[in-house]
């Protein structure tokens, strides 16, 4: 494959064929989507910092989880408002370059930590005695940084290959920086950078879909030995909530990305997009609040304590606006 110096300076992101007041409805709801997803996970942020009954391993994975949201979902959301709400659909080449890079570097960070879980899981339940020495802070913090610099550093060669690529054919992509549409507006020769692609997702996908299927494996086969049917319940509800996560990111991206050719499919990949890079940030934090016992104590203390406090200081202030009153109309 030679190297060709782009042409395109910008690219534009089509987005969905709809008319301009549907436009309008439809940036009101991504708004509205976007806003609740970020408060979504910044409240599982802050109510795992401040209880320190959260201060585990579970919870500190959660709280990557959560931030990698955020930063997932602000890659693709705030562009596509910019461009539904200013009319101006046009992209920078840098930035699509960027954009791409950052969705897919989230992306594997994201199936890196679900599977650093997975076996925070397995430790938890089926080494039990052995479960504060395997899961360390220590540990906990090297096997994060592993994640992110796996991350940083896998997509790093792929997205620079992309770059290098000549866009003379056209510069129009559907709805944000991905790799296939990227690839196929190129007319020099993709298949190897399609070859390295495919191998990575299948390596990435693949591979954590494993480990965490033997995870599982071992974690169900301990749980039916326990006795009681209150321990099976309570270690299957913390299981839950993080196989539900994952099946959901790992259905989504293998229907996407584990195919020897991104070309042929990418109208099919439209919805499925759609939802991994939106449905799923907004989902991942209401999933472990609503499936989380742990957490759903610590959000009604939290809010209990709120409205115990605005009741105190509304009462402080109705009786200082009283006091105020009564010497005026003394006087």
């Amino acid at each position: 494959m030679k190297n060709h110096t782009s042409t395109v300076a910008e690219f534009i992101l089509l987005g969905f064929p709809i008319r301009q007041e549907t436009e309008i409805l439809l940036s009101v709801v991504l708004l509205y989507v976007y806003l609740l997803t970020l408060f979504g996970n910044l409240v599982i942020l802050c109510i795992v910092y401040t209880d320190g009954h959260l201060h585990t391993p579970m919870y500190f994975f959660l709280c990557n989880l959560s931030a990698l949201d955020l930063f997932f979902a602000s890659v693709t959301v705030p562009k596509m408002l910019q461009n539904l709400l200013s009319g101006d659909k046009s992209i920078s080449f840098a930035g699509c370059m960027a954009q791409s890079y950052f969705y897919f570097f989230l992306g594997t960070v994201e199936f890196f930590l679900l599977t650093s879980m997975s076996y925070d899981r397995y430790a938890a339940i089926c080494s039990l005695l052995h479960y504060p020495i395997l899961m360390n802070s220590r540990v906990c913090v090297q096997m994060v940084m592993a994640c992110w610099l796996g991350g940083l550093l896998s997509i790093l060669f792929p997205t620079i290959m992309i770059s290098r690529l000549s866009y003379c054919r056209s510069n129009v992509i559907d709805l944000f920086c991905d790799s296939g549409p990227l690839l196929e507006l190129s007319y020099t020769d993709t298949r190897l950078i399609e070859l390295i692609d495919f191998m990575l997702s299948s390596l990435v996908i693949l591979c954590s879909l494993t480990l965490t299927i033997i995870s599982y494996a071992f974690i169900i086969s301990t749980i039916l030995c326990i006795p009681t049917s209150t321990g099976r319940n309570k270690a299957f509800s913390t299981c839950a909530t993080h196989l539900t996560l994952f099946l959901m990111s790992c259905s989504i991206s293998i229907f996407m990305y584990v195919t020897p050719s991104q070309k042929s499919t990418l109208q099919i990949h439209k919805i499925s997009a759609v939802l991994s890079s939106i449905v799923n940030p907004l989902l991942s934090p209401f999933i472990y609040t609503l499936r989380n016992d742990m957490v759903k104590k610590v959000l009604r203390q939290t809010f209990s304590q709120s409205k115990a406090l605005v009741f105190h200081s509304m009462g402080g202030l109705f009786l200082t606006c009283a006091a105020t009153c009564r010497k005026r109309s003394v006087a």
